[in-house]
C-alpha cells in the first residue's frame, strides 16, 4: 500500500491524476480503475471517486495489487538489445520472429523473450507483468523496435504514436521501378473482400493510410532500393501500398502472387536470387522519439540484416 499526503500546491487537482503523477510508473486510467475498484482510502475510509478534487494535508493510501504472472511464458531466446532502461527497451529484431503468441505461433515469440530478459523490471501492465508492445513489425520483417516496461511508458509511447510524432524510415527493395522517383501513396486499408488473409486498398470501410517513398537506388527498370516514410498506420501498409501501385516488394508471400516481368530484366543468377528470397524484403531502418518520461531525444539506426543487403549488393551489381 501507498500512502501520499497532498502537498499545499496539488490543491483541488484531480485525485486519480494526482496519484499517477505521484506514482510515477502507472497511468491515469490504471489509478482510476483501482478507485473504482474500492482500492484507495482518504484518511483511512475508502473514496470510489476518481474525480474529486484533492486537499492540502489530506492522506490517501492506494492498494496496489501484485502484478501477475504474464499468460504467456518467459523464454531465454537471445534478443539483440539497443537501449534500456527502466521504462522502456529498444531492439533490433530478426526477420522470422513472430511478435505476439498467436494460434500457428504459441511460443518463441518476442513477448516470451521480453518477459524472460526483463523479469522483475516489468512492474505491471494492466496489472499483467508484461511488456507494452507499443508497435509491431510483422514475422518476416526484421528492425527497429520499442517495448515498454512500465504502464506510464506505454501510455504515452501510444500517444506518441498515435499522433506520429516520431521518425521511422524504412527500406524496401521492389520489383520495378516506382514514379515518380519520390512520391506519395494514399489509400485506405481494409480486408482484401477476395482473400481475408491480406490487406487491400478499398473504397470504404478502411483506415487512413499514407506511405511516402524515395527511390534510393534503381537496378535499371528491374528494381530499387526504396527509403519509406509512413505519415500515417502500420508498418504493414508499406507492402499494401507497394502492390497496389504494381511495385511488389521481393520475397512478399502475401502480396506478390504471380512472377513478376520486371525479373526478366535481370541476369541469371541474381534473377534467381530475387525470385527465391524467402520473405518480403522489408526492413525498419530507423526509430526516433522522444523519451516518454524525461522528454530525451531518443534516435537509433539499425542496418539491413545479411539476407537483405546480399540481394541488395547482388542487385546493385547489375546496374
Amino acid at each position: 500500500m501507498l500512502s501520499i499526503l497532498v502537498t499545499p500546491e496539488a490543491s483541488g487537482q484531480r485525485l486519480d491524476s494526482y496519484l499517477a503523477a505521484r506514482i510515477g510508473t502507472i497511468s491515469r486510467s490504471r489509478v482510476k480503475a483501482l478507485i473504482l475498484e474500492g482500492a484507495c482510502q482518504r484518511n483511512g475510509t475508502v473514496t470510489r471517486d476518481a474525480s474529486e478534487p484533492v486537499q492540502p494535508g489530506t492522506t490517501y493510501c492506494l492498494t496496489l495489487p501484485a502484478a501477475t504472472p504474464a499468460l504467456p511464458q518467459a523464454q531465454a531466446i537471445p534478443l539483440d538489445i539497443l537501449y534500456e532502461d527502466s521504462a522502456l527497451l529498444v531492439l533490433n529484431k530478426p526477420a522470422g520472429m513472430v511478435v505476439h503468441p498467436a494460434p500457428g505461433n504459441p511460443d518463441g515469440t518476442l513477448v516470451n523473450a521480453l518477459i524472460a530478459h526483463c523479469g522483475e523490471s516489468l512492474t505491471g501492465i494492466g496489472g499483467e507483468r508484461r511488456p507494452g508492445i507499443v508497435h509491431r513489425l510483422d514475422k518476416d520483417t526484421s528492425g527497429v523496435m520499442v517495448a515498454a516496461k512500465t504502464e506510464l511508458a506505454l501510455t504515452r509511447l501510444s500517444a506518441t504514436f498515435a499522433a506520429r510524432d516520431l521518425e521511422r524510415t524504412y527500406k524496401a527493395l521492389c520489383w520495378g521501378v516506382p514514379h515518380p522517383s519520390v512520391g506519395r501513396i494514399e489509400g485506405d486499408i481494409g480486408r482484401d473482400p477476395r482473400e481475408r488473409k491480406r490487406m487491400a486498398v478499398v473504397t470504404r470501410n478502411g483506415k487512413s493510410a499514407v506511405t511516402n517513398y524515395l527511390i534510393f537506388r534503381n537496378v535499371g527498370m528491374a528494381a530499387a532500393l526504396l527509403t519509406c516514410r509512413l505519415e500515417t498506420g502500420r508498418t504493414h501498409q508499406i507492402r499494401v501500398h507497394l502492390a497496389h501501385i504494381g511495385h511488389p516488394l521481393m520475397g512478399d508471400p502475401l502480396y506478390l502472387k504471380r512472377r513478376p516481368a520486371a525479373a526478366k530484366l535481370l541476369p541469371e543468377p541474381v534473377r534467381s536470387l530475387a525470385l527465391d528470397f524467402p520473405r518480403q524484403a522489408l526492413h525498419a531502418e530507423t526509430l526516433g522519439f522522444s523519451h516518454p518520461i524525461s522528454g530525451v531525444a531518443l534516435h537509433f539506426k539499425v542496418p539491413p540484416p545479411d539476407d537483405f543487403q546480399a540481394l541488395t549488393d547482388a542487385l546493385l551489381t547489375c546496374e
